[in-house]
């Protein structure tokens, strides 16, 4: 069994929001704290905190969970790589969980599958904790992710499916309708978005990557 890729990249590394409140003198003890505010990929142990998230957000307003628990397991079991969490103190805040893709266009079972080495990401949900939203933090999150998968070689694109209101935030976000989507969850129905990952080689050289 291969061991999870792990991933070099800027877009994971802590950086601090918050500044110290006092400084350790030699006759101090120093005390060992958790970064203020860290990005990185999530792995199977982050699951249990994900789901409670991302069932909050998801069922008072669709009735519906992007991803069952165990669908959260798997894909941060088979692709950590293409998930990326926002802790703040060690309390995960924000996530996203993608996985790989290989067709031009994302069908139903793009839902609970993923591809090895494709060169397209499915974004499968961003989601944000209830007491941390109206923030920024989604776009931020967001942002910071489609940095580093411009990072990990091979991958050409990126893909969602959203409702229509949330249209608008992806479009801000870079990404471009590309039509109705074949996906269908209950009696939602879903716009598909498209974001180019492909010729910035430019951008990878001038990133730290």
């Amino acid at each position: 069994m291969m061991a999870p890729q792990v991933v070099s990249s800027p877009f994971l590394k802590p950086f601090f929001l918050k500044t110290p409140i006092s400084v350790a003198t030699p006759r101090r003890q120093r005390r060992h704290t958790l970064p203020a505010s860290e990005f990185r990929n999530l792995t199977p142990q982050d699951a249990i905190s994900v789901f409670e998230i991302e069932r909050e957000a998801f069922i008072s307003v669709s009735g519906e969970c992007p991803l069952t628990l165990d669908e959260v397991l798997s894909f941060l079991g088979q692709c950590p790589e293409l998930s990326m969490g926002w802790f703040e103190e060690g309390q995960l805040v924000s996530f996203i969980i993608g996985s790989g893709w290989d067709k031009e266009k994302l069908e139903q079972g793009a839902l609970t599958t993923h591809i090895p080495n494709s060169p397209t990401v499915h974004i499968h949900v961003l989601s944000v904790h209830r007491h941390c939203r109206q923030q920024g933090k989604g776009s931020i999150l967001l942002w910071r992710y489609l940095q580093y998968l411009r990072c990990l070689p091979g991958l050409r694109r990126a893909l969602l499916v959203c409702e229509e209101f949330l249209v608008p935030f992806y479009q801000k976000a870079g990404f471009k309708a590309k039509g109705s989507s074949a996906i269908t969850v209950g009696a939602l129905a879903f716009t598909e978005m498209e974001y180019p990952l492909g010729g910035l080689a430019y951008a990878r050289r001038n990133s730290g990557c």
